[in-house]
């Protein structure tokens, strides 16, 4: 089996990317990745940061957002921002009023990041927004309002039984006059299961653009989930590999990929990392870094055949 497994990779890594126009980022907490020479030498021009709705209110985690921002903007990346429940007080909801208050907080402090998503995996029944469709889709308006120019995202769904409930009555409670123009989809299940169904639910139901803002091959889970399927570096390979053949091509309303994460942390509860606890790069990276090169290769034939002067081969 093992033989067969480390077959089937191998075979992963050599085959062409079919990912045609894509963007494609990396979510972590940790700013760490912005230094790594690898991470840089990758290209990689987008990033997910998931923010309390409340992370302007308490100096701590002020700070660590100053931290994460300022290293990004300073590596050029530009950073996706998907809130969620406050830190300090995991239940507790905000009125819409006071959500946008806390936004208005953020805009004011980070004033070039335009980038949003209105709540981080909403329907989760572990996050206070999982029978709340009506008032997350009120937390989004209120986005949308105060910041007319900015793009956001309606919510990011976890693709797991209810979520097809869940974005319908989102829609619902909007109205046909505000339809979200941008989704984003956490499909680890599709991902690691080897399947589409999640994805092709969320492409059924949500209208608008859809982002996978958290995806890719899971190594390894110490949280207590009741969701199985195979855990290891070869696995988080093939994963990664099927979301860029299989899912992405589902739609071409799919316009972006967000992998989640870049680097693992020894004792971590989770590790989905490109690179291990000891700074080795793993297969899943050598796929990313295939997809990314083809996409390339993909932009400087066109700008060939437009006439346009080509950029230089990406490094590495």
């Amino acid at each position: 089996m093992k033989r067969l497994l480390l077959g089937v990779l191998a075979a992963l890594l050599l085959a062409p990317a079919t990912a045609s126009a894509l963007v494609v980022g990396i979510a972590d907490q940790k700013p760490d990745m912005f230094s790594d020479p690898v991470f840089q030498k990758l290209g990689v021009s987008y990033t997910r940061l998931a923010v309390s709705w409340d992370a302007m209110e308490h100096p701590w985690e002020q700070q660590e957002v100053d931290t994460w921002l300022d290293d990004a903007r300073a590596a050029g990346v530009t950073p996706l921002i998907g809130f969620g429940h406050s830190r300090v007080n995991r239940r507790q909801l905000p009125s819409p009023s006071r959500f946008k208050y806390d936004f208005r907080l953020f805009r004011a402090r980070y004033p070039w990041v335009t980038t949003f998503a209105t709540w981080n995996e909403a329907n989760h029944c572990g996050e206070p927004t999982c029978h709340r469709p009506e008032l997350v889709s009120a937390y989004y308006r209120s986005l949308r309002r105060e910041c007319p120019t900015c793009t956001i995202l309606a919510a990011e769904m976890l693709d797991m039984p209810n979520m097809a409930g869940w974005v319908d009555a989102f829609q619902r409670h909007l109205g046909p006059r505000d339809v979200p123009r941008y989704w984003g989809l956490h499909n680890y299940i599709d991902a690691n299961r080897l399947r589409t169904s999640g994805t092709r639910t969320m492409i059924k139901h949500a209208k608008g653009q859809i982002w996978f803002t958290e995806t890719g091959g899971i190594v390894d889970r110490r949280n207590k989930s009741k969701v199985g399927f195979p855990e290891s570096a070869a696995h988080a390979a093939i994963a990664t590999r099927w979301v860029f053949d299989e899912l992405v091509p589902l739609s071409r309303r799919i316009t972006r990929v967000y992998l989640y994460h870049w680097n693992a942390v020894r004792g971590d509860n989770w590790d989905s990392g490109l690179i291990d606890p000891r700074g080795k790069a793993r297969p899943a990276l050598a796929v990313v870094r295939n997809v990314l090169r083809a996409g390339q290769a993909r932009e400087r034939r066109r700008d060939a055949s437009q006439g346009a002067k080509p950029p230089p081969p990406p490094p590495g």
